[in-house]
């Protein structure tokens, strides 16, 4: 294997962790390694909610946090909560500064959405629907024009390098499939993504699949909570992979559910109804959808024309699948959205391996706990990349500015499409938003067989890692929390509950064999 070294930070990823931490790492010389260009393929991108802040005089940081809690279900890291909320002003007033084009009162005041099991509108936006979008612009812009930061795009991360007990380097290679070359840097930072595309349906860009956390769990970083994936009850159903996303904020404005009989079944669900907290209304939609009630998003009444304004993102997209909201329902299924597991850290990003810190979808920082609040995946994303920027600019000496330049490298096989379909359809059918022993085993049997159809391919090795753990996790949590639903185990065992930590060895020591039967 070729190798290279360098004296920058390696930061893995291309959406809003990433690009805040490379801009808050300034003037330290950084590395960024992206599989697309800047902008592409990453989740906080296609974003379309929000940030959640409390921004306006009547809201508090503390009750952000309460509602935080609440939705977490037992299981939010409390201290890590309330650091989180209290730095959201903050985070909001600095990409202003940036140039974010927040959506603005005619008094200058931030136009705040209410949101799924948020006590008051407290989700800043921008254009309705294209928050993510927007924001991720604005720090393309700043990263580009930053000359501390050297973006490398087209390269792929496919593990660790260890040196000891150390993270030392990574391995790359180009995203068009490429021998490996390794390059050695004095810190890693991951941000590279959640594990959405690890499920059939999704509302995640293409490889968005489990590869970053795969990638630390194969080196043997812990990973807290695996088990516990955020189905959206509200991706377009439609034919389209991956899904559309329509957006929380259109409940939050006044949008209803039904059913193909026209009920507007969460009523009986929750006091909330469709504000109900995501994993009640994603198993509502879930059950509609099994029993053949086709669930749909009806916008006519609360919004009519004004979604294609208001909306442009949601519109764009009814518009591709030949609906139009204003006049007609539109139909949805719940599909992967976030993972609230990942690589566990500190408060300051750190990891259980030296020299490797985390931040974003892929990191595990007990903001989340079973079930995320909407809109709080882009303020942690922004929140922890200054805390891990701050810690590695504390631990690490500051590098050379040498640019890196990578060798040319022969091609080498992609992950088997037809073996990411199979376990897409595998995780879906076992893992998914409601899961029993039975189904969870089945799904690590055929984990374990897709993984030896092409054993020698670190990004297809990446996704089955992540893949384990999240079933091995889902099998030993003997009970419903969050958006982790047992049918076996309907029960949720006390008020607090207790995080899962395991390692990649632990999640496969309860695979079965091949030669078992599930």
């Amino acid at each position: 294997m070729k190798a290279l070294a360098t004296g920058r930070v390696v930061i893995l990823g291309a959406g809003l962790a990433a690009l805040t931490a490379a801009l808050r790492l300034a003037p330290r010389p950084v590395l960024l390694i992206s599989p697309e260009p800047l902008g592409q393929g990453a989740s906080s991108a296609w974003a379309q909610g929000g940030v959640a802040a409390a921004m306006d005089p009547s809201d508090s940081p503390e009750a952000h946090a309460e509602d935080t809690l609440r939705a977490g279900a037992g299981l939010v890291d409390a201290a890590v909560a309330h650091l989180v909320t209290a730095a959201a002003r903050d985070e909001i007033i600095d990409l202003t500064d940036l140039g974010a084009p927040f959506d603005r009162t005619a008094t200058g005041g931030y136009v705040l959405s209410r949101e799924a099991a948020h006590g008051a509108a407290r989700v800043v936006r921008v254009k309705g629907d294209q928050a993510g979008a927007e924001i991720t612009r604005t720090l393309v812009t700043a990263v580009r024009e930053c000359a501390s930061v050297q973006v490398l795009e087209g390269v792929l991360a496919t593990g660790m390098h260890m040196t000891g007990d150390r993270v030392s380097g990574v391995r790359l290679a180009l995203t068009s499939g490429s021998e490996e070359i390794l390059l050695t840097a004095p810190a890693v930072l991951l941000a590279a993504g959640g594990s959405g595309g690890l499920y059939a349906v999704t509302t995640n860009p293409p490889r968005i699949s489990g590869q970053a956390i795969g990638m630390a769990a194969r080196a043997g970083a812990v990973i807290s909570d695996p088990e516990f994936v955020q189905f959206h009850p509200t991706a377009m159903d439609v034919g389209i992979d991956p899904a559309p996303l329509a957006t929380e904020a259109l409940r939050g404005e006044g949008a209803h559910l039904l059913n193909r009989l026209g009920e507007r079944f969460m009523l009986a669900e929750h006091p909330d109804a469709e504000l109900a907290p995501r994993d009640v209304v994603a198993r509502a939609v879930y059950r509609q959808s099994q029993a053949g009630l086709r669930p749909a998003l009806d916008t006519r009444a609360c919004l009519g024309p004004r979604i294609v304004t208001d909306f442009p993102a949601v519109a764009g997209a009814c518009a591709q699948a030949g609906i139009d909201p204003a006049c007609a329902q539109i139909p949805v299924a719940a599909a992967a959205h976030y993972h609230m597991g990942g690589v566990e850290t500190d408060a300051d990003g750190r990891t259980s391996l030296k020299g490797l810190w985390a931040c974003g979808e892929a990191a595990s920082t007990g903001l989340h706990g079973a079930n995320r609040l909407a809109s709080n995946g882009l303020l942690e994303a922004l929140v922890f990349a200054g805390r891990c920027a701050g810690s590695i600019a504390a631990e690490i000496p500051m590098g050379d500015t040498a640019p890196v330049s990578l060798p040319e490298l022969a091609p080498a096989a992609p992950p088997d499409p037809a073996l990411v379909l199979r376990l897409r359809q595998a995780m879906t059918a076992g893992a998914g938003v409601v899961r029993d022993a039975t189904g969870l085993t089945r799904c690590l049997h055929e984990i374990a067989a897709i993984e030896v159809s092409q054993p020698d391919c670190a990004p297809l090795l990446n996704m089955t890692a992540t893949a384990t753990l999240i079933a091995a996790a889902a099998l030993e949590r003997r009970e419903s929390r969050g958006a982790h639903c047992r049918s076996d185990y309907p029960q949720t065992e006390g008020q607090t509950g207790t995080r899962s930590r395991l390692t990649l060895d632990q999640a496969l020591a309860l695979r079965p064999c091949l030669e078992e039967t599930p």
